[in-house]
């Protein structure tokens, strides 16, 4: 058959969305019918479809999510003051684009961490690079980074990454070098790329917690100034599903 040579050259181009389509055209008999145009434009139609779940995949692997979560399983049930309106709205990804901030505080349990992944999930699938951090972890990194001399690449990927979350906000205050570092990653971030930060401590106790005053307000002031704020409140979500669990059981 004539299909197999151009599904192998269509392979060799790395077209491989129309090979596996012309592949199935072969085996509908519908598709004969159509013109030459037609089934041309079913073919690209297929390429560019396969091309986007490929780059979502990928941009999927190298952000690294914590959890595997979608704005779709949000839980509104649980009392926690979270909003059905604001999620579909940061959900939409608005504020990625205009280079806003987002810092999720409340409780341990109340699913800040599960938030955020969910948030970087959609975010993938409008096709943006994201990467997730727990800030320990980051600064790890860029200490190790710092030691065998690819800490200037490493700030490179951070302030080319469209969002970035820092997890756990708050864990341990951070060492003087811990705040230079986070102050270059956020300085190059600001006015440019997106950032979300989930936190236990509340956002009036962070200028205290990151210590030394004038890092601490250049820090806050490129991280808060112009971010949209979600504080969690209410008991904690594990704590209740392990408690309904028991009186099931």
């Amino acid at each position: 058959m004539l299909d197999q040579p151009t599904r192998d050259k269509l392979r060799a181009l790395r077209l491989t969305g129309m090979a596996e389509a012309l592949e199935q055209q072969a085996h509908q008999p519908d598709a004969q019918g159509l013109s030459f145009e037609e089934r041309l434009g079913l073919l690209a139609d297929a390429e560019a479809l396969a091309r986007e779940n490929r780059r979502y995949q990928r941009l999927l692997r190298e952000a690294k999510l914590r959890i595997q979560a979608s704005p779709e399983d949000i839980d509104y049930s649980h009392p926690r003051g979270l909003h059905r309106d604001q999620m579909r709205e940061l959900a939409a990804g608005h504020w990625i684009h205009y280079h806003q901030n987002l810092c999720l505080t409340g409780p341990t349990g109340t699913g800040k961490t599960f938030l955020a992944c969910a948030l970087g999930h959609q975010a993938c699938r409008q096709g943006l690079s994201v990467r997730y951090y727990r800030l320990p972890r980051l600064y790890e990194d860029l200490r190790l980074a710092r030691g065998d001399g690819s800490y200037p690449k490493l700030l490179r990927k951070l302030a080319k990454t469209e969002l970035l979350i820092l997890d756990d906000w708050g864990l341990q205050a951070p060492d003087p070098q811990q705040r230079q570092d986070l102050l270059e990653v956020l300085e190059d971030r600001h006015g440019h790329k997106a950032t979300l930060v989930s936190a236990q401590l509340p956002i009036e106790h962070w200028h205290a917690h990151l210590g030394e005053a004038s890092l601490a307000d250049a820090i806050l002031d490129r991280l808060v100034h112009n971010a949209h704020k979600i504080q969690l409140t209410g008991e904690s979500m594990r704590r209740q599903q392990m408690a309904n669990r028991d009186r099931q059981e």
